[in-house]
């Protein structure tokens, strides 16, 4: 099958205008009165308006995983367990509720920064490492998902789909970072919209498609009441695993008030939601369609292919031009998912660790050229995955998950709860990660060694082992903290009294040494800022 040239040239035009609207606009954007240069490298010099953060904010929710995913799932489960629109709705929602002001009003510059003030270097290191692996297995997961329908339609190699979208990605992201991001996010939605707005009429009218009326019971899905429990632990894990996400929060921060935090957030949500009906409806139409006439000769879900669900419609039921279209949509969802996570994670790397850690003293243009590098490194990371692993997507769950088991406590407590410390982040850290690679993960083939309630070798896990994990590592983080406050006290106290005794001449042999230094210190094992 040759190449489709119209489709190739129509693709590297939609890069090319993607990659000049990103340099143009860092070109144009004015420094903001009173802002480091890395202020505006990372949050834009807070000076992004309503209009352009809930665009931003739509567009890195509504990546490729979501159409795809939405799609796919539709087609494959049914309504009842494609959680993510609805989960992801709630998600910035309460985050928006929640999270949204308290962070923008400290005027932090990442999500990691208060845990780093609460427990120290250590701790932000280990939930730094755990962060990047979220955004890499996601980003590489999203590209394989890019490049399979770029094969569908333009019919290029694999590889070479996914080193030009990695690459146009990763220049623009790299030249104009969270102004180039937030500006492109503008054109991408565009994109997105119009691709699969025009689609929808041809995929609805194609012959070949009957009435998605016939096949309700198979797109809305049958509920089984004995997986109540797996479908609880996965809505819970979709909600509130929306937040804890340097992509959420850097366009929490990007903004010019708490307020307007608050409100990109919600109306991203709503934003979501109405989005994600086009992907509803292909994925209803791959269940009523009639495949036997396609060039595939079977459905995608029949051909173990669901995840190609969404790009096979619109091959197959639209004419090729639409097709192309629909394709630069796919194309926009999954770049503006994939600039917000390179960028997220260099902006932790740059500010949290490097700054902070490695190079406390260095200078706004040196730091400048680490989070250029950092861009580069990260974007270069996630592509060699998406190459060469064949298990992106399972990485990507068990990355996501432990994002949601070990980083929102760690958020939660660093923001909210004040008398939480080095030793409590640390254990409920470890407890959260045993707890969660216990429960093993079946797209990885990975058995586990812990056994939760209900388990068994046929159904697996059918214990919500999710939320436990997460919630057994908040109270572990808050309890842990708490005794070992209570136990400088009692040393401090001690501590005290043996040099009151000293002073007064008595003959104490005592060592009046206590854990760690200062009674006023929040660490006493460790000297960490309080």
């Amino acid at each position: 099958m040759a190449v489709n040239v119209v489709g190739l040239v129509v693709l590297l035009l939609f890069y090319l205008i993607i990659i000049i609207v990103g340099i143009v606009a860092a070109r144009l954007k004015k420094k903001a009165t009173g802002t480091s240069r890395m202020e505006e490298a990372i949050v834009a010099g807070r000076d992004i308006n309503e209009i352009v953060g809930i665009f931003t904010m739509t567009a890195t929710t509504v990546g490729g995983g979501y159409i795809n995913g939405t799609a796919e799932s539709i087609a494959s489960s049914g309504m009842v367990w494609t959680l993510a629109p609805f989960g992801i709705f709630l998600g910035l929602i309460t985050g928006g509720i929640v999270f949204a002001r308290p962070m923008r009003d400290h005027q932090y510059l990442t999500m990691l920064d208060p845990i780093q003030e609460k427990s120290g270097d250590v701790v932000v290191i280990l939930v730094y490492l755990a962060t990047l692996c979220g955004d890499v297995f996601w980003t590489a997961s999203i590209l394989v998902a890019l490049g399979t329908s770029l094969s569908v339609i333009v019919n290029i190699p694999l590889s070479i789909a996914i080193l030009s979208s990695s690459a146009a990605t990763v220049c623009y992201t790299m030249f104009g970072q969270m102004v180039s991001v937030a500006y492109t996010d503008i054109v991408q939605l565009i994109f997105i919209i119009i691709g699969l707005g025009l689609s929808l009429p041809f995929v609805l009218t194609n012959e070949n498609v009957g009435s998605i009326t016939d096949t309700t019971d198979t797109w809305i899905g049958q509920f089984d009441v004995g997986m109540t429990s797996p479908w609880i632990d996965l809505f819970i894990a979709m909600i509130f695993g929306t937040i804890p996400w340097q992509a959420y929060f850097q366009r929490v921060l990007s903004v010019r008030s708490g307020r307007q935090a608050q409100i990109l957030s919600v109306a991203g949500a709503f934003s979501a939601v109405v989005l994600a009906i086009p992907s509803v409806l292909i994925g209803a139409v791959a269940t009523s369609a009639d495949w036997n006439n396609t060039s595939l000769g079977a459905s995608p879900m029949m051909l173990n292919q669901s995840s190609m669900t969404l790009p096979y419609v619109l091959h197959e039921f639209t004419p090729r031009w639409v097709a192309v279209l629909g394709l630069g949509a796919i194309s926009a969802a999954v770049m503006s998912s994939m600039d917000s996570s390179i960028l997220g994670s260099s902006s932790m790397f740059t500010n949290n660790i490097y700054k902070r850690i490695i190079r406390k003293k260095a200078q706004d243009t040196e730091t400048l050229w680490v989070q250029t590098i950092a861009i580069f490194c990260v974007g270069s990371l996630a592509t060699l995955v998406s190459l060469f692993v064949p298990i992106v997507y399972g990485l990507f769950v068990l990355a996501a998950d432990i994002v949601f088991v070990i980083v929102l406590p760690q958020l939660f407590c660093a923001v909210f709860i004040k008398w939480t410390n080095v030793y409590g982040s640390i254990t409920g850290f470890l407890i959260g990660t045993i707890l969660r690679m216990g429960a093993g993960e079946v797209l990885l083939d990975w058995q586990p060694f812990i056994e939760y309630p209900f388990y068994s070798v046929n159904s697996g896990q059918q214990f919500p082992f999710r939320t436990f994990a997460m919630i057994v590592s908040l109270i572990t983080v808050v309890i842990v903290s708490l005794l070992a406050d209570l136990s400088r006290k009692y040393l401090c106290k001690k501590s005290q009294e043996n040099k009151y005794t000293l002073q007064v001449g008595g003959e104490v042999n005592s060592q009046t040494q206590h854990i760690g230094g200062s009674c006023t210190s929040s660490h006493p094992l460790i000297s960490l800022p309080s």
